[in-house]
């Protein structure tokens, strides 16, 4: 291996780490709000079930269906990248992860109007009045709304992949996409997590 391979070794190692870091301290981030939900349930569970029962399961159906058809692109769009010729597919695909990103993210917008007009924020105007449904609500705005959060940035990451791919950039190599894919999956991967905790235990409790 000469010596610029080598380096170039290193750096995908370095970059590799550097994800796998963050993502940890993501992990234990989002831990501690899993913690705080599960404390609530077991000790409000009749608050906890009765605001559950107010969310919009449709809506939360339909999202999870596009951040895993999300998931499934930007794994193709990754394997795209590392083979030269279906290299050109990368940006196309990236465009659609993105594409079915924002999607999410203004389905979540619906929803989140739809609870305002139903007083279903937390606040003096809250509706519900058993003990612990307005701390679900409070979770489950802070939850979703940091999830948000992270998949906009995420979009904004797979955008720039996808324009820097198309135009055959070399800093959105295939390691980059990469990269950008496995942050993509985690964010996903969260909300597989909220998914069921939010629009589903409320409704069998």
């Amino acid at each position: 291996m000469n010596t610029r391979a080598l380096a170039l070794h290193d750096e995908g190692f370095t970059a590799r780490l550097g994800m796998w870091v963050f993502l940890a301290s993501e992990v234990m981030f989002f831990g501690g709000i899993f913690v705080t939900y599960a404390y609530g349930r077991s000790h409000w569970p009749q608050g906890f079930a009765e605001a559950g029962r107010h969310t919009h399961v449709v809506i939360g159906t339909v999202n999870t269906a596009l951040l895993l058809t999300s998931s499934a692109v930007v794994a193709f769009a990754s394997a795209c990248a590392q083979h030269a010729r279906m290299r050109r597919w990368t940006g196309r695909l990236l465009w659609l992860t993105a594409a079915f990103g924002a999607a999410f993210l203004a389905l979540k917008g619906v929803e989140y109007a739809k609870e305002w007009q139903e007083g279903l924020v937390p606040g003096a105007g809250f509706v519900l009045a058993t003990p612990g449904a307005q701390l679900f609500s409070m979770l489950y705005f802070f939850a979703t709304g940091l999830h948000a959060l992270h998949l906009a940035i995420g979009i904004a990451l797979v955008g720039a992949m996808a324009w820097g791919a198309g135009r055959r950039r070399a800093w959105a190599d295939a390691e980059a996409v990469e990269m950008g894919a496995l942050y993509w999956h985690f964010v996903d991967i969260v909300w597989i997590f909220l998914y069921p905790l939010i629009y589903l235990l409320g409704r069998h409790a």
